[in-house]
């Protein structure tokens, strides 16, 4: 349905008139406790949430997050960074209070629920002084288009639209059920007023659980920190040990190995003099074989022989070791371990000792 605007006629100023006069204490009064609503930095009403300072002075939280960033210009918003450094502060705008912020920065200031209670009550009762109480010479009307000289004073329920009296008892909507259309005003801007709030608890909800998440999510972020910690320990400890037994069995391998030495390089050493005492005697015998007095060669022949006699003897003894080159018994059996190495893994432990550190997910629900 069209209808249009119209001023009112001098008869609706006088009774306006009457009505501003009427209700002229309960306007000043309204007025009074909108100024006790108005947030100290937009200067308008505070807008949901309202969030209370320890000092107990309220702001709208955006005026709240406002001021907050502007004092730590450093701090990245929450589109950036989900939790807020803890410890920032700013001063309340009231009284210079100053106020800490906990690791949710403003979103972990306290709702005042009372003020905004109070708010939806003082909205609701300002739209109905706005169409009881207001004078109609600062009001349009809304006239019929088919009914120029009636006003728009019923709400058609069955068509859903506004209509005026006439419509009803001779137009199209005469078989349609109607109610005022200042009652269906009231209704409705009371289901909208609810239907916002209602909203807005169901973002704090929302909020809360986010911020939830977000805890568990650091939480995941330090039981997975501690756990690789603890198992580069635990592996480094094992490597230590294998470090040190190795250590222990080269020193036995390095101690034996130091004594056949020893020992081959004595003989060595007992073979070379004996070697070189040989060669000197066999240069002796050539040189007494070439005496050409008899006499004299029997003498010398007598002493060499001698000689040669001895060296045999000690060439029998001096007989270099058999297998002293053997170290086959240093030999370790590492299969089983490097197989147990191999397929080490996480122990697996009962129900409550698998909890974690966060509580349980159901909270997130």
């Amino acid at each position: 349905m069209n209808f249009a605007l119209q001023p009112a006629g001098s008869p609706g100023r006088s009774q306006g008139g009457r009505g501003a006069a009427a209700g002229g204490s309960g306007g000043a009064t309204m007025e009074n406790l909108e100024k006790q609503l108005m947030c100290p930095v937009c200067l308008e009403m505070f807008s949901k949430p309202v969030v209370i300072l320890p000092c107990q002075h309220n702001l709208c939280r955006k005026c709240a997050n406002d001021i907050f960033q502007s004092s730590n210009p450093a701090w990245q918003s929450r589109s950036s960074s989900s939790v807020a450094a803890s410890g920032s502060r700013f001063r309340c705008p009231s009284c210079r209070h100053e106020v800490v912020l906990d690791r949710h920065g403003v979103y972990g200031l306290q709702r005042n629920l009372l003020v905004e209670n109070i708010i939806d009550v003082y909205r609701r009762q300002e739209a109905s002084r706005l169409v009881s109480d207001k004078p109609e010479t600062h009001q349009q009307q809304l006239t019929c288009d088919e009914h120029e000289d009636e006003k728009i004073n019923i709400y058609c329920l069955s068509c859903q639209t506004p209509t005026c009296s006439m419509c009803k008892v001779f137009g199209r909507h005469k078989e349609c059920d109607v109610a005022p259309l200042g009652s269906v005003y009231l209704r409705l801007k009371t289901e909208l007023s609810d239907g916002i709030a209602s909203l807005v608890a169901n973002n704090d909800h929302i909020q809360a659980a986010i911020t939830h998440m977000e805890d568990a999510c650091d939480a995941i972020q330090e039981n997975a920190r501690q756990r690789r910690e603890q198992i580069a320990s635990q592996l480094e400890t094992l490597a230590a040990i294998l470090d040190e037994r190795k250590q222990e069995l080269v020193r036995l391998i390095t101690r034996e190995q130091d004594d056949k030495l020893q020992h081959v390089r004595a003989l060595v050493r007992q073979h070379g003099e004996r070697l070189e005492a040989a060669v000197t005697l066999v240069e002796s015998a050539i040189h007494a074989a070439e005496e050409p007095h008899m006499a004299l060669f029997i003498q010398s022949a007598t002493v060499i022989l001698d000689k040669m006699s001895a060296s045999t003897l000690d060439a029998s003894i001096l007989r270099p070791p058999l297998h002293d080159d053997d170290m086959s018994h240093f030999v370790i059996d590492v299969d089983d371990i490097a197989d147990m190495l191999a397929n080490i893994d996480f122990c697996h432990t009962s129900a409550g000792d698998g909890e974690d550190d966060f509580g349980d997910d159901s909270e997130l629900d």
